[in-house]
């Protein structure tokens, strides 16, 4: 008596004896995967990654098998493409850039906040354009005729860099963008609070809160923390140092903005650790935007 001839369970043309090790059913050389004991089919193979836990960094970013800093990457070469615009179009400072309130004539000049000139209309934060708080954040100051404004961009970009490769792989792609536009927001914020007339523009802002979030996954790592506290002195250093030709409230307000973020990221439970993260940076985003609407309400209420 002839045995009974066997096929592949996925191409039924293809007569085969070898059966996979994990769903018992004929495979031909076309569906077999190797495997510890044997081969497996397809099928079980991608089964099998499904239910292998995704590696996570200590703060829960998943581990990427991607070695470039991607995020990293893409940010710089947005505010280095904005910047390159800028050359191209300077008003694109005052258009993006301005804060609180200002004016714009017919001629599209800009003008600080002077009411009772109908040919002026207003513009800014205070006029609903919100979007300039997270605009600024990727300005930079145009190249004046000397060329001395080029270094704010370059500076701003070789700081991202150092930061942002290693946050990115603390962190992990999401909570690593999170942070650095939340600290961008935060520094914003500030600005609008103290300085709403002033024009700032620049990534500052998001770099102070990278450099809060370098000190504090550096202390929940318990890492050698003398290099991180020198650094965190050279970074308030520089925060004084630039208040006469900077926005220290932009710096300010980034590093507290990145700072708060970061210990809900480093310090949340690792039962609920996701939803203690959203929660936190969902909470800061909301006093954010709270203290906006306040500040608002008290510019249009009168003359700045």
């Amino acid at each position: 008596m002839e045995a009974a001839v066997t096929t592949c369970y996925r191409h039924p043309t293809y007569e085969t004896y070898v059966r996979c090790a994990r769903c018992d059913r004929y495979i031909c050389p076309d569906c077999m995967r190797e495997a510890a004991v044997g081969h497996q089919c397809v099928e079980c193979v991608r089964e099998g990654q499904r239910s292998v836990r995704q590696a996570r960094t200590v703060f829960g970013g998943r581990v990427s098998g991607v070695s470039a800093p991607v995020v990293t990457i893409a940010l710089i070469a947005v505010n280095v493409l904005v910047y390159l615009a800028e050359l191209a179009r300077p008003e694109l400072v005052d258009r993006f850039g301005m804060l609180g309130r200002g004016m714009v004539g017919p001629d599209g000049a800009a003008y600080l906040y002077e009411p009772g000139f109908p040919e002026l209309r207003t513009v800014g934060v205070a006029d609903g354009e919100w979007y300039r708080l997270i605009t600024g954040a990727f300005l930079h100051m145009p190249a004046t005729e000397g060329g001395f404004w080029v270094t704010h961009v370059i500076f701003n970009m070789f700081a991202l860099w150092s930061l942002g490769r290693l946050a990115e792989e603390q962190l992990g792609r999401a909570r690593y963008l999170a942070v650095y536009l939340l600290s961008a927001l935060g520094g914003s914020v500030l600005v609008y609070l103290i300085a709403p007339l002033d024009t700032v523009v620049g990534a500052s802002g998001a770099l102070f809160g990278l450099g809060a979030a370098f000190y504090v996954t550096h202390r929940r790592l318990h890492h050698d923390m003398r290099e991180v506290n020198r650094f965190m002195a050279g970074f308030l250093i520089w925060m004084l140092i630039s208040a006469g030709f900077a926005s220290w409230e932009g710096h300010l307000g980034g590093l507290l903005a990145g700072g708060a973020v970061t210990l809900a990221l480093a310090y949340g439970p690792a039962k609920h650790r996701t939803a203690v993260q959203v929660a936190a940076g969902t909470a800061l985003l909301v006093l954010l935007i709270v203290l906006v609407v306040l500040k608002t309400s008290a510019l249009t209420a009168g003359p700045a």
